[in-house]
């Protein structure tokens, strides 16, 4: 009886850790005032890297955290993001997996849900 309490106890304690290291499965902390995520701006000028990046993206068609349209000029607005080579606001690197956040592409309405 004893050997099954300590079995049940040591379960739950590991179970109570394994919980404790999971990464939320709620969407993550983006700011909706200041349209920013730790910190860094959601919109303004872009660079894409594959190292070193500011921020992990994961690009999706349904569900994103925000909603980003490419501009040409002018990325003044939450969610529009302007590409350049050097110079950036943020350095983004996309991502398969294990993202800060999840972009959705579109051509009008970019923001926050």
């Amino acid at each position: 009886m004893k050997q099954s309490y300590r079995l049940k106890t040591i379960y739950l304690v590991v179970w109570a850790l394994f919980l404790s290291f999971q990464p939320s499965l709620a969407s993550p902390k983006i700011d909706p005032n200041s349209c920013s995520f730790k910190g860094h701006n959601l919109y303004g000028k872009i660079q894409f890297v594959n190292s070193f990046p500011d921020l992990k993206v994961q690009i999706v068609n349904s569900f994103p955290d925000i909603k980003v349209q490419m501009v040409n000029s002018f990325p003044s607005k939450c969610g529009q993001w302007q590409a350049v080579n050097s110079f950036p606001d943020l350095k983004v690197q996309i991502v398969n997996s294990f993202p800060d956040i999840k972009v959705q592409y579109v051509n009008s309405f970019p923001g926050i849900k």
